[in-house]
């Protein structure tokens, strides 16, 4: 059981599982071309169809991205550190798909009309912030840039997935009309992997022993995802909580 987390293929199975979804609109997409007067498809209104479920498997993989911390704590599985750089960059990924459709599929890249809509729709605007703020994250998502920044303060900027965690959650509830069951749903979960962390934070700040990382011939402190896989294994949501 222990070596399926370390096992290579463990991981390419992952990268293809969180593929699914991409090829799931593909054949959608196609299905609508080809049979365009059968029922299903993308339905009636593709682009919408491609925005909301982007935008859901956006949130998805921010979600799934924050849930492998405490996983591997609960399950005492600090391998399952590996696949967490990988599952935020995939929430990025979702992310420029789901900001491209609206660009490009909706608004044809006209900035007039882009402008329009995030100064007319609060909701665009939260979701627009939400992306931005990954953009970081995915640029310094490389152990090269821990390097260049120095683990505590690349630390402190991949914290920001949890404001775009909030700002994604934030952008669906304003987006939505009636029914705000799944945001709320992804508001809760969010709610609590966040609790998690403060509380985490908060003991480990109690219990912390006056002087004991510093002093003489203490040295730089060295996160444990490099001890468990080399280098540092960043991400767009990887934290030290």
């Amino acid at each position: 059981m222990r070596a399926i987390p370390t096992s290579k293929w463990t991981k390419v199975l992952l990268f293809l599982l969180c593929l699914v979804p991409l090829f799931d609109l593909a054949w959608l997409g196609f299905q609508s071309v080809r049979h365009p007067e059968l029922a299903g498809g993308l339905g009636a209104n593709p682009i919408e169809y491609i925005t909301h479920d982007t935008g859901n498997w956006t949130l998805r993989f921010i979600l799934i991205t924050l849930t492998v911390t405490p996983l591997r704590a609960l399950l005492n599985e600090p391998q399952l550190i590996r696949f967490r750089r990988m599952l935020g960059l995939f929430a990025f990924f979702y992310g420029f798909l789901h900001l491209m459709t609206w660009m490009w599929l909706d608004k044809f890249f006209d900035p007039r009309a882009m402008l329009d809509d995030i100064l007319k729709r609060r909701f665009i605007t939260a979701g627009l912030t939400g992306f931005l703020l990954m953009v970081p994250l995915a640029i310094t998502s490389t152990a090269g840039w821990v390097r260049r920044l120095g683990y505590k303060r690349w630390q402190l900027i991949h914290r920001l997935i949890y404001f775009t965690g909030a700002a994604g959650v934030i952008h669906y509830y304003w987006l939505v009309k009636s029914d705000i069951r799944l945001p709320v749903m992804y508001a809760v979960l969010l709610s609590i992997l966040l609790l998690y962390r403060a509380v985490v934070a908060i003991v480990k700040k109690g219990g912390k022993k006056p002087g004991a990382s510093s002093g003489p011939g203490a040295g730089p402190r060295v996160p444990n995802e490099a001890k468990i896989s080399g280098p540092v294994v960043p991400g767009v949501a990887n934290t030290a909580t």
